[in-house]
């Protein structure tokens, strides 16, 4: 399974249930007592789970990296964490019928057998099973930058091609549901939108400066390799890409560099 960083989290999650929560509304959070978040990563659904849900309930994080739950707890304020459990998705260690909603954001696009992570939270749960997953090959980027559109629907298609899991799952998500054994009862769409635009925060600094020096398309390499595209396409693809990054740096400079991107999640919920 793919591996992430806390800034990568943190830069591809945050804000992102801040316009709107109204695709959770099938969970019915505000009835639920016991939720598990499996794959919290740093926590970011963890607390809109908790904030949605009542105040007697209890929302439960489950990672597999340590170093990722860890800055989980450490983002809470003293009195008020959300606890915090290692375990494997494919292994969760807790009782069968502990939770009345297990759910997970951006994992199962990591999992090489997403049917068989649900089975393990239909374990689990008494009632529902949700997920949130978006559809990588349908994101769509507007930016000052001429290139930038063009340049990363090259890098998006090649990573697709050579990725070994399904990272455009999207509302597919219900057929892994349906193979787990579980009851879709609704499909709902949400569209991430994050903007970049003056002042331009830290994170869309260091965004604009790994673009500079080719950083992401390095991080991806071996993996866009896997598919399609050649040593001698990847080089000219990383040679362009830098070059955009110094554009999006100059405009940036002088004020002038916007950038909306739109991702397509979809929130999948299914009963036991």
């Amino acid at each position: 399974m793919r591996e992430f960083s806390e800034s990568y989290l943190e830069r591809t999650r945050e804000g992102m249930w801040d316009d709107s929560r109204e695709a959770l509304e099938p969970l019915a959070l505000e009835t639920r007592s016991r939720i598990l978040d499996v794959g919290c990563g740093t926590g970011e659904l963890s607390r809109v789970l908790r904030e949605e849900a009542a105040d007697d309930a209890t929302v439960v994080g489950c990672d597999a990296d340590l170093d990722l739950l860890a800055a989980a707890a450490d983002r809470e304020s003293a009195g008020d964490s959300i606890p915090v459990v290692a375990g494997d998705a494919l292994k969760l260690p807790f009782p069968d019928d502990t939770f009345d909603l297990v759910i997970c954001q951006a994992l199962l696009i990591n999992l090489p057998d997403p049917a068989a992570a649900l089975e393990e939270f239909a374990r689990v749960s008494t009632d529902l099973v949700a997920a949130v997953e978006p559809d990588n090959a349908a994101v769509e980027i507007d930016s000052s930058v001429e290139s930038e559109d063009r340049l990363e629907r090259r890098a998006r298609r090649a990573y697709l091609a050579g990725v070994s899991t399904d990272v455009a799952l999207g509302a597919d998500a219900r057929e892994a549901f349906e193979r787990a054994g579980l009851e879709v009862c609704e499909t709902r769409r949400y569209d991430h939108v994050r903007t970049v635009e003056p002042p331009y925060s830290e994170g869309a600094l260091l965004a604009a400066r790994r673009k500079a020096i080719g950083a992401g398309l390095a991080d991806d390499r071996e993996t866009m390799l896997s598919g399609a595209l050649t040593e001698s396409g990847y080089d000219d693809l990383r040679s362009a890409w830098r070059e955009m990054g110094r554009d999006v740096i100059e405009q940036m400079e002088s004020r002038e560099y916007r950038r909306e991107e739109a991702v397509p999640f979809f929130v999948v919920v299914g009963r036991v």
